[in-house]
């Protein structure tokens, strides 16, 4: 299982974003695309994901689907912003995402809970977290199907140490799982911690 593109290009007016970029994802590794701002990294996570059309080129998702519905279906996203809702709690944005995928709210809540350690703050509502707690509430929410596809956006922003190595290891734990895992990320000791393999973009070209 992989997800491959070649020779995607893709522009917004006169800006090219990305150009002629060939590169796979492979299921069971961790890949991180790495660059300087404006160099494409979240145009190209945002084609990986479906989010985004390529101007031309192709892009296989292999065994995730051939429709943008079926990817979308083993998805995971994880951005710098949680888009998790604020006026929920922790344990509510989990279990509404597990009814969205048709999990057992209940059990996916639990499940959650024990792997990222939510129980003394998941009652409250979110808008009360640190930045350390908002972001383990949505990577559970991002993990609460079992995605294949697993999509990281600067998810090391506003993270204390401890808060990393956490995420770090559940980034392994997925890929040893069988998931093909893409993180965009400035932070070269977070990608040295868990990158299996590197693409680094300039000026929307693959180096």
């Amino acid at each position: 299982m992989a997800v491959e593109l070649r020779g995607v290009s893709k522009t917004f007016g006169a800006i090219r974003a990305l150009v002629g970029v060939n590169v796979v994802f492979e299921a069971g590794r961790v890949t991180s695309i790495e660059g300087a701002n404006g160099s494409g990294k979240s145009t190209l996570l945002g084609i990986i994901g479906t989010l985004a059309r390529p101007t031309s080129g192709q892009v296989s998702h292999g065994d995730l689907g051939r429709t943008r519905a079926d990817v979308r279906k083993t998805l995971g996203w994880l951005g710098h912003d949680s888009l998790c809702y604020a006026d929920l709690s922790g344990r509510e944005n989990i279990e509404l995402a597990a009814r969205l995928y048709g999990e057992d709210p209940d059990h996916a809540y639990r499940r959650a809970s024990a792997r990222f350690d939510l129980t003394a703050f998941a009652e409250r509502p979110l808008r009360t977290y640190s930045r350390g707690q908002r972001q383990r509430v949505a990577l559970a929410r991002a993990l609460v199907h079992g995605p294949q596809l697993l999509l990281l956006d600067e998810p090391t922003t506003g993270l204390d140490a401890k808060s990393m190595a956490s995420l770090a290891e559940v980034v392994r734990e997925e890929a040893r799982g069988g998931s093909v895992v893409v993180v965009v990320t400035h932070d070269r000791a977070f990608s040295d911690a868990i990158a299996g393999a590197r693409v680094e973009l300039e000026r929307g070209r693959v180096l």
